[in-house]
């Protein structure tokens, strides 16, 4: 459990004091789920960048004050921004961000991809070059697990050294920092001035699936795009997810003659077309996680596969949270799969914000 009450708690600090706040800047922005912790941790965030249109489009619905930069960040001139912001070297509080991971990944890894060789994989570069102009006093860098053993990352921590920043990092799983779902994460957390501890990880059983989509109205009677969208599956795939066992079934407890051709020959992926379990957290929410073809995506209870809400909640959002269906549904789920949950980015940022605040009274 966390030292104090203060640090499970929300900050809601009132616009009014958004001035005093710590001020945070949250590169690759995505959707807008790492921007979102910050706030609740009692950070402003003042600006953003990100690429992608659909994401950004999301990403300005839920946090419109924010200053959003929607281009390739290496063709981002840091003089215009900083001028923009009105900020001179040493004054960003927090430097924040989650670039892009897919080259990463375990997944591509068994594909006999090499990670070193994907050219997102120099974004995490970029970090540094905001680094070296902004000179923020923190800086939180998140990603998959992956990231550890890729060469460029050991020489990002170098060059953060060498700039005086003390850097701690760690591989985390969010299902114990609050979030309903298991999630590996990377988070490094880097300084400079007092060391910033890590988030205390707390006993799970409270945040759990159950707790999470009883949440929500039925699908269908809640006037809500995300989950009121629905699903069609051919006869032979729908009466297979009505014999799967309620409450935490896989496809393997079904007889051999209702399973599919594929998953006979396949040993492997044996959470495809399986069911969450109510008292237990969600599989890690991924870019396919409507899709029960892609993973343990089937509701508990109901002979479907969780709504884009459903996923979303999972992943930390609240209910009302916008992610556009301008490119439909794959678009929608690729955001929610791809996003930081914004819990789990909380309990890390309240660590540097209460660094910050020692620091600063000193």
């Amino acid at each position: 459990m966390h030292r104090t009450n203060q640090k499970t708690r929300r900050r809601t600090p009132s616009p009014a004091s958004a001035r005093k706040r710590p001020k945070a800047m949250d590169l690759f922005s995505g959707s807008g789920g790492l921007s979102l912790g910050l706030k609740m941790a009692g950070f402003n965030v003042v600006g953003g960048i990100e690429v992608d249109s659909l994401s950004a489009e999301s990403y300005k619905m839920n946090h419109p004050e924010v200053r959003l930069w929607e281009q390739d960040i290496r063709t981002i001139s840091l003089p215009a921004v900083m001028e923009e912001l009105k900020l001179q070297p040493g004054q960003l509080d927090l430097l924040a961000g989650c670039p892009p991971c897919q080259g990463f990944s375990t997944i591509r890894t068994r594909k006999k991809l090499v990670a070193a060789e994907d050219p997102r994989n120099a974004l995490v570069g970029q970090f540094i070059r905001f680094v070296e102009s902004l000179v923020p006093k923190s800086i939180m860098l998140e990603n998959v697990p992956g990231l550890a053993s890729y060469r460029g990352f050991s020489r990002v921590r170098n060059r953060l050294e060498v700039l005086g920043y003390k850097c701690k990092y760690g591989i985390f799983d969010a299902a114990d920092f609050g979030v309903p779902q298991r999630r590996k994460r990377l988070v490094l957390v880097a300084s400079r001035g007092r060391p910033i501890p890590m988030a205390e990880k707390q006993k799970r059983g409270e945040h759990v699936v159950k707790t999470t989509l009883n949440r929500l109205a039925p699908v269908g009677e809640s006037g809500d795009e995300l989950h009121d969208f629905t699903e069609k599956r051919s006869d032979r795939i729908a009466s297979m997810i009505r014999l799967i066992p309620k409450d935490g079934g896989s496809r393997s407890d079904l007889p051999l003659e209702y399973r599919l051709g594929c998953h006979k020959r396949c040993t492997g992926f044996k959470d495809v077309y399986g069911r969450m379990a109510w008292n237990d957290v969600a599989p890690t929410i991924t870019s396919g996680c409507t899709n029960p073809s892609k993973g343990r995506f089937l509701h508990p209870e109901e002979n479907r596969a969780i709504t884009l809400r459903e996923a979303a909640m999972l992943q930390g959002f609240p209910p009302r949270y916008f992610f556009s269906l301008r490119k439909g549904k794959d678009g929608a789920a690729r955001m929610i799969g791809n996003a930081f949950p914004p819990e789990f980015a909380r309990r890390f940022a309240v660590e540097i914000f209460d660094a910050l605040d020692e620091t600063s009274a000193r």
